[in-house]
């Protein structure tokens, strides 16, 4: 008798939105380790980030095509296997070839396939268990990338501190373990469809000629660029708030915008039954607003520093939320859908980042002025929420 239940499925569901945090966040801490061991140009290094996500684009892309016809537990275990052997291969594979960053390319290819499927599977699955307030359960569940980020950062960098920066293999092998240990439970724990046999999921024409989907993916695309915005340039803010130096920033900055955004998303995971979700998504788009004009406008690297606690705070909802409407919203949407938004949320956290860049660079390269123009994206997110809201009162 199986005495695995629903409950598990979703703490293994939890465990997989850390190996996402792994995938995503280990490699970044490596970056003049990789440069100093093994020769290769920092510019080099840090296409190996920009390569991971858009691995993970392409398989949000492709996923609704194979998905569903080899099953969702099929496809979970893939997507660890390929975590563990991505993660593992860090450690050997750039032996393994004359050009060590072919080696490093290889292992990003590898794990960033997982961690795309990750993204399209893990809050479908959570989704479909019978639990009382989805909503809740969705928020709970993306906090774990959060506390996953900061788990990455905090550990891997008390082991370096020990047992010094030479030994990352080690470090690299000790996270593989988390991806074993979830391989073990997504065999076991039950896995309830989205839709049932006798439900049919919605098509690509359906979905695209669907007015409400265009408004949850251009939502999606916002929370997106409104996190990212503002997280990719966390680590600048710390340097210059705290005038301490990149390596401290690198830490600090990420790690204050991953804790308060955790945060937002553990309180509604908690409190989330007592809360109108469309209410307090469009407070932490206003708060979102204020916090990118913080940042910009008051000129003092302290309080932007806390202007980017307080983004962090603000997009913690964002993202699940959306999701959740979408679920709500449009109920045969199936895994299509969970796949197509979350390939709207990853072109956002691509395009707020570039945003700021671009308008920073045309500014002499003055940041506060770049974060201003990306307040367009708190902005358009706060009137596609009254869209929604419309759209909910009118059904």
């Amino acid at each position: 008798m199986n005495q695995f239940t629903h409950k598990h499925t979703i703490y293994a569901c939890f465990i997989g939105y850390i190996v996402q945090a792994i995938v995503n966040n280990f490699v970044p801490l490596l970056f003049l380790t990789f440069q100093s061991s093994y020769g290769i140009p920092l510019s080099q290094i840090t296409f190996l980030v920009t390569f991971n996500f858009g691995i993970q684009l392409f398989i949000d892309l492709v996923s609704p095509a194979f998905v569903d016809r080899i099953g969702w537990r099929v496809s979970l275990l893939i997507a660890h296997v390929c975590a563990c052997v991505g993660l593992a291969g860090l450690t050997f594979l750039p032996a393994l070839f004359p050009s060590p960053f072919m080696g490093l390319m290889l292992s990003v290819v590898i794990y960033a396939i997982g961690g795309g499927l990750l993204e399209v599977l893990v809050s479908p699955v959570v989704e479909a268990c019978p639990t009382d307030n989805k909503e809740k359960a969705m928020s709970l569940l993306h906090s774990f990338y959060c506390w996953g980020h900061v788990a990455v950062v905090l550990l891997s960098t008390l082991f370096f501190r020990i047992f010094g920066i030479s030994n990352w293999k080690f470090m690299a092998l000790l996270w593989v373990l988390v991806p074993l240990l979830n391989i073990f439970l997504f065999c076991k724990v039950p896995i309830t469809p989205l839709l049932s046999a006798e439900e049919k999921g919605m098509s690509v024409k359906e979905l695209l000629s669907n007015k409400l989907f265009w408004i949850l993916v251009v939502l999606m695309i916002c929370a997106g660029a409104c996190e990212q915005s503002v997280s990719q340039w966390a680590s600048t803010f710390a340097e210059k708030g705290l005038r301490v130096s990149k390596t401290i920033g690198d830490l600090a900055g990420p790690m204050l915008f991953a804790i308060f955004m955790g945060s937002a998303r553990t309180f509604y995971g908690k409190y989330g039954d007592r809360i109108d979700l469309q209410k307090f998504m469009f407070g932490s788009g206003i708060l979102c607003f204020f916090s990118y004009l913080l940042i910009s406008l008051s000129g003092s690297p302290v309080l932007g520093l806390a202007g980017c606690g307080l983004c962090g705070l603000s997009v913690g909802i964002l993202w699940p939320g959306t999701f959740s409407i979408a679920s709500a919203s449009l109920r045969n949407g199936g895994t299509l859908l969970f796949a197509l938004l979350a390939l709207g949320g990853d072109i956002g956290c691509s395009f707020g980042p570039t945003v700021v860049g671009i308008a920073s660079g045309l500014w002499n390269d003055n940041l506060q002025y770049g974060i201003l123009t990306a307040i367009v994206f708190p902005v358009l997110l706060l009137l596609f929420l009254i869209l929604i809201r419309k759209s909910s009162k009118h059904k």
